[in-house]
């Protein structure tokens, strides 16, 4: 994957992506569920109370990234819906899309 077919809610290079997230937190699990204006969008299984939705996500990304969770941070966003996330992944861009998407919902 080159970098102008990067999907909007990704850059960066390996080793240093940048990912937009959209949350919808409260939700009965955690999931992807598409891409919203320029957004990765996830239903996130827990509140948006105490950074608690912060942490299901970054758990989810680390999870399905088979990354420890140390090697996810969030950058931005910590109170609102839309969010960054640093991933200190050495997948290439369409392993790293491949391994979100496994199991998303179409």
């Amino acid at each position: 994957m080159h970098r102008a077919q990067l999907p909007a809610w990704l850059e960066g290079e390996p080793g240093a992506w940048r990912l937009r997230v959209a949350a919808q937190p409260g939700a009965a699990r955690t999931e992807i569920v598409g891409e919203f204006d320029g957004c990765l969008k996830l239903r996130v299984a827990a509140p948006p109370v105490e950074g608690r939705a912060n942490d299901e996500i970054a758990r989810f990304l680390a999870e399905r990234l088979a990354l420890p969770k140390r090697s996810v941070r969030l950058v931005s966003g910590a109170a609102a819906r839309r969010k960054r996330f640093a991933l200190d992944a050495p997948l290439d861009a369409a392993a790293l899309c491949a391994a979100l998407h496994q199991g998303a919902l179409p």
